[in-house]
């Protein structure tokens, strides 16, 4: 069965109030209450997006999402009443697309939610394959490949890289790419910097000096499709 959304939490009475209102606001929702639960899920059922929190009883859901990312590709937006930067890190790179601190509001949830599921849905764009320096993207099968060679990245970073060469040459503010990439102004500066880290390691010849993705100091980035020298 398809789902739009699996919450995989052990807080029973939180967990379900949110399988609730996604399912009343038409986001068809199912819940796992532990690791377990969530690989018997899989087998059985897809879902485009997960809710994962952090602590699961005995068992972690940075071991989790590590052991999902081996074979889905769905967003997965990390959900826990940990606070620390350290934790925050951590998730996204080990897959994570988001952070969401508990407690959280059921309004501001569904709205993140809805916007990523609009964004991993559909959308395409009206280029099926763009090409900069020796970069080849195809929209439509959601691939990249650098010197013709395949380069695996996650939802996120796949459509944070879309957004940037779509407006190659020109300085994207750091709202523009939270309101255009993660569908809110809600994300942390936290989240664009680990996933703009991530892409430079896959894409970029030298990570610490990029060719392509620019930062601009107090403002945000720029895609340089020449791919010139820093």
């Amino acid at each position: 069965m398809k789902y739009d959304c699996l919450i995989v939490d052990d807080e029973e009475m939180l967990s379900i109030n949110t399988k609730e209102y996604f399912n009343l606001f038409d986001v068809k929702t199912a819940w796992a209450d532990s690791r377990d639960a969530c690989l018997d899920f899989f087998r059985k059922n897809e879902a485009d997006i997960i809710l994962l929190d952090i602590n699961l009883g005995n068992a972690s859901g940075f071991e989790l999402c590590k052991h999902l990312r081996q074979t889905i590709n769905a967003p997965i937006l990390f959900i826990s009443a940990r606070t620390s930067d350290d934790d925050m890190l951590l998730a996204l790179n080990i897959g994570g697309d988001d952070y969401i601190k508990k407690p959280y509001s059921l309004a501001v949830l569904l709205a993140k939610v809805k916007a990523v599921l609009k964004r991993h849905k559909g959308n395409k764009t009206t280029e099926d394959i763009l090409y900069c320096g020796n970069l080849c993207i195809d929209t439509l099968a959601k691939t990249v490949s650098v010197n013709k060679g395949p380069v695996l990245l996650k939802s996120m970073e796949f459509k944070l890289l879309v957004f940037l060469v779509q407006h190659k040459n020109a300085v994207v503010p750091k709202e523009e790419i939270f309101k255009n990439v993660w569908g809110d102004a809600f994300s942390e500066d936290n989240t664009l910097n680990v996933h703009i880290r991530r892409l430079r390691e896959k894409i970029e010849d030298n990570p610490n000096e990029p060719r392509y993705i620019k930062t601009i100091r107090g403002t945000g980035y720029m895609f340089d499709e020449t791919g010139s020298k820093p």
